[in-house]
């Protein structure tokens, strides 16, 4: 079919040069693990997103949670990642114009380009809320001052992302090493207490304190619930990580246009992805059991300023410490707001980006005060049956066309639209109480996979319309009678 199909924004895009690429230590690596060292992901970690299971992923101690970790933080690297990074690097091509195989080059502008610009102001909110929890103790820590920090924190973010990120972006690259520094001086002061941890005493202990907490409240007392067996702590950290790394997987499509070749994809990832998880999540996990084996305290948030005053000894130095994990997270505030407004530019030309992200920033303002950002568990979810069909849809279709991108499908693509409806569904039905099911955005991912498999395969994929050669430069195509040379023209 003749360029002339092609929506504008398609025949208009040009591939990212392989000289303005880099290894994967001065780009994809550093910039993943500034995303697992926020603040927002790690703390929840010993709670499983808080979960609100007493004991959480300690249940069965410490080795269980870690292991479980391990195997999220793999997941996410190669079932989230790896795809979408290839995708990049063999394209040089974002996200937006890699999904039109997927999603068609109508649907494709909005899933997952317009999609992932709506979830950031998400993420935003959740920034939003943590940050004003971990800045209100310095301000006498009343709702309304919370609150009102979050506004502030949500527009500012919202303006710079919109205006100035360039500016952030000079100094995000060392703000991550605050919490990095937080969290070892916490392992130094609670690694002494893990001898004495005991997972049963945690689970007791966190009974008593729902059982405390509801006294409080004048609620009826539950019974006492056990704790997760071995399987159930492995799900829980699957949930909670790859319900967290969904959208930035698929972003990986981005990240890999910046890499010189598959070693840089594969190593950025192992580095930046799996080894940070496992580093970040994998510190609090171990901190909060230290803490517990010292003081026998039930606490499962190390980044709560009270938790932090209380290793140190003093609360003024929680409130500090949590002053500076709040400062750390302000860049990836900005580059949420960033990305989203790019989007958003993108998809709607026609509207003004001061009032498409004015619109953002008062959902996420919404989010946050309201305190609907800070159920973790619930967000991680959102996220994951979001994402999680897209990131099954995707791979797919990679394996589905040679390992390679097959370039932009006709219209809306049938197999791609109704995979992702299906796997939303799945996702989505724990939160709605549709369903209790385990793992929820990892099973999103494999129905979305599965879906996108058997509609492909039925005929549902519409034709692929022809790339202007400015867009193809980076991957021209080879004679349709010789693979090999199909796979290095890549």
């Amino acid at each position: 079919m003749s360029n002339g199909a092609l929506p504008d924004y398609l025949s208009m895009a040009k591939p990212n040069p392989k000289s303005n690429r880099a290894p994967w230590y001065k780009n994809t690596a550093p910039t993943y693990a500034g995303i697992f060292l926020w603040f927002v992901f790690w703390s929840q970690a010993p709670t499983g997103g808080g979960s609100g299971v007493p004991g959480g992923v300690l249940s069965q101690g410490v080795g269980v949670a870690l292991l479980g970790l391990v195997v999220a933080a793999l997941l996410c690297h190669f079932l989230f990642y790896l795809v979408p990074g290839l995708f990049g690097l063999k394209t040089g091509l974002p996200l937006y114009i890699v999904g039109t195989s997927t999603y068609g080059a109508q649907g494709g502008f909005l899933m997952p380009g317009f999609l992932m610009g709506v979830l950031q102001f998400g993420w935003l909110g959740v920034n939003a809320y943590f940050a004003s929890v971990a800045l209100a103790p310095l301000l006498g820590g009343s709702t309304a001052v919370q609150q009102g920090i979050a506004v502030v924190w949500a527009i500012l973010a919202a303006f710079v992302g919109l205006k100035g990120i360039q500016y952030v972006a000079k100094v995000a690259t060392f703000l991550p090493l605050i919490p990095l520094a937080i969290l070892l001086l916490m392992l130094a002061k609670t690694l002494g207490g893990l001898g004495d941890f005991d997972a049963a005493k945690l689970v007791e202990a966190g009974n008593a304190a729902a059982a405390a907490e509801a006294a409080a409240a004048g609620e009826a007392v539950a019974e006492p619930v056990a704790g997760l067996s071995f399987i159930g702590v492995i799900l829980l950290c699957i949930t909670f990580v790859v319900g967290f790394f969904a959208t930035a997987g698929a972003a990986g499509v981005d990240f890999g246009t910046n890499s010189k070749d598959e070693k840089d994809v594969q190593m950025g990832g192992l580095v930046g992805i799996a080894g940070a998880t496992i580093v970040a999540a994998g510190a609090a996990v171990i901190i909060a059991a230290g803490a517990f084996g010292k003081t026998g305290n039930y606490a499962l948030n190390p980044a709560d300023p009270t938790f932090m005053g209380g290793l140190m000894g003093s609360e003024s130095a929680g409130k500090w410490m949590g002053l500076l994990l709040a400062v750390a997270a302000f860049p990836p505030a900005c580059f949420s707001s960033f990305i989203a407004a790019n989007s958003f530019k993108t998809t709607l030309p026609k509207v003004n980006p001061f009032i498409s992200v004015g619109i953002g920033a008062a959902v996420s303002i919404l989010l946050a005060v309201t305190g609907w950002a800070g159920d973790a568990m619930a967000v991680f979810t959102v996220i994951g049956a979001s994402f999680g069909p897209i990131c099954g849809a995707m791979m797919v279709d990679y394996l589905l066309s040679g390992n390679k991108w097959a370039g932009p499908r006709k219209g809306w693509n049938q197999a791609g639209w109704i995979s992702w409806a299906v796997g939303f569904i799945v996702g989505i039905a724990p939160l709605v109480k549709l369903a209790n099911i385990p793992a929820a955005p990892l099973v999103a991912f494999i129905v979305g996979a599965v879906v996108y498999f058997v509609l492909a395969k039925a005929g549902l994929q519409p034709p692929v319309l022809e790339m202007p050669t400015a867009a193809a430069e980076e991957a021209p195509k080879a004679p349709e009678n010789d693979p090999q040379a199909t796979e290095e023209g890549e």
